[in-house]
């Protein structure tokens, strides 16, 4: 098991991509820290305990920095240490840019970018204690291209790797890697809500055909947070198919 031993915490992990990861993690021997605004984090929490594998779920918003501060406590206090960061939750409030106001601009941002900026502090301090951590944030490959109506997202997704890049210099002489994962098209709750007419046109730009599952982040997760990747740090991941840019 590639992660056994390790204690891994998975934000928006009740849903999608964050769902597949934390199940992914769980079954490679990790102890799973689930966080997430929807109650389902429970379920998700008690169908691993079922199956035998050590997790718990605190419902939280990654934007509170308080909050992130108070669960990191709970969670180091329940585990005894912190080993991944999966910086997994986000979300989308799309808009062109004459037409987007600026609470959908702040709330976009507050979640993909200030939530990452959160949670990483709160955690970094522990890893650095341990001389051990990995930390994986979620990017997008329209960081890299650009996507229409998506000023907001963009912004939060193309700054997720420049600061990647960033904390990969500030933290890799305590053993801490830090990368992140560019998605394309994943099949997810979130994508579902597109028309069909775009959904047709996003898969006529990707060479392999067809989008992607949860399960394809999951993997790309979880080699980053795999001692196989220990000499990886300050890259970007994408997984999009070979999509066109």
């Amino acid at each position: 098991m590639r992660l056994k031993n390790k204690t891994a915490l998975i934000t928006g992990g009740a849903n999608g991509i964050g769902l597949a990861t934390a199940t992914r993690f769980a079954k490679e021997g990790a102890k799973v820290i689930l966080w997430d605004v929807n109650d389902k984090g429970n379920d998700v929490v008690q169908q691993l305990k079922n199956e035998g594998h050590e997790a718990i779920f605190k419902k939280i918003s990654v934007t509170n920095e308080a909050e992130v501060q108070k669960a990191v406590n709970e969670a180091f206090d329940h585990f005894g240490r912190i080993d991944i960061l999966i910086n997994n939750a986000g979300i989308t409030k799309d808009r062109t840019l004459l037409k987007m106001s600026k609470q959908e601009w702040d709330d976009v941002i507050a979640v993909n970018l200030t939530g990452v900026f959160n949670c990483t502090q709160a955690i970094a301090p522990i890893m650095k204690r341990q001389n051990y951590g990995r930390i994986v944030s979620a990017s997008s490959n329209v960081a890299i291209r650009g996507n229409y109506g998506q000023t907001n997202y963009v912004a939060t997704k193309s700054a997720i790797i420049g600061i990647t890049k960033v904390w990969a210099l500030e933290l890799g002489s305590y053993g801490i890697t830090v990368n992140c994962i560019a998605p394309g098209f994943i099949q997810t709750a979130m994508t579902d809500a597109m028309p069909e007419e775009v959904r047709k046109q996003s898969i006529a730009h990707i060479p392999i055909g067809h989008w992607g599952v949860p399960d394809d982040i999951a993997n790309g997760y979880l080699y980053l947070a795999s001692d196989e990747a220990s000499f990886v740090s300050g890259i970007c991941l994408t997984i999009d198919g070979g999509a066109a840019r």
